[in-house]
């Protein structure tokens, strides 16, 4: 039996009873970086032998979860922040256990994506999400200009290294339309802004840029 345990994506108190219990009973916890899950674990007292599962070593590492899972083995997998599946490699060895008949249940909690949704101020019925968009400008000029016409909203991740190329493209195309930049979510230095995407350039340029984004761009009608 596979578990797909969301964790917290900060504030180590945002893990529900249930994924605590799981991670209690289970017989191996699947983890993207095991030193972040470790750091959880630990917090919370919970001895498991750790298995790493990244990207890269997904498929080699699946045919091994698999078997132990064919032998009656509970297994928990995790990835380092929120929900697995969601931008990382976990949707891997779900498909496998789809096509071994193994059952696979989701024990749901944080998500980077749904907090920032919840805290965006649109109205949440429809919208794309993108995940980690193309790292080179150039590349990021062609994703955006590919998606201009759309009327719902788009969400997707970005690194701090990368985000004040994101907001320099996105200030070339877009600078009337709205946007909510969600930073450091639930950690100490958690900031939500919102506004054009003229203002939040302005903004985040006029001081060093640090934390994991979460961008939330209006659709073309907005």
């Amino acid at each position: 039996m596979l578990f797909i345990v969301a964790t917290p994506i900060g504030n180590l108190e945002d893990i529900t009873l249930r994924a605590l219990n799981v991670l209690n009973q289970v017989d191996f916890v699947v983890s993207e970086d095991t030193r972040e899950t470790l750091k959880l674990l630990s917090h919370y007292n919970i001895k498991k032998p750790l298995i790493s599962y990244y990207r890269g070593c997904e498929k080699r590492r699946s045919y091994e979860i698999i078997k132990l899972l064919q032998e009656g083995k509970k297994i928990a997998l995790v990835c380092d922040r929120g929900t697995p599946g969601i931008s990382d490699p976990a949707h891997y060895i779900v498909e496998m256990c789809h096509q071994h008949k193994l059952n696979v249940i989701p024990v749901p909690g944080a998500s980077a994506l749904t907090a920032a949704l919840s805290v965006s101020g649109f109205p949440v019925d429809c919208f794309s999400f993108y995940g980690f968009i193309p790292r080179k400008k150039k590349e990021k000029i062609e994703f955006f200009n590919s998606i201009r016409e759309k009327k719902e909203m788009i969400v997707f991740f970005e690194s701090v290294h990368r985000i004040m190329d994101t907001f320099e493209v996105l200030k070339d195309l877009f600078p009337e339309r709205r946007i909510v930049v969600c930073r450091e979510l639930t950690k100490k230095f958690e900031e939500i802004v919102a506004g054009s995407v003229s203002e939040i350039y302005d903004k985040f340029r006029q001081s060093p840029v640090k934390g994991e984004f979460v961008l939330i761009l209006g659709g073309k009608q907005c």
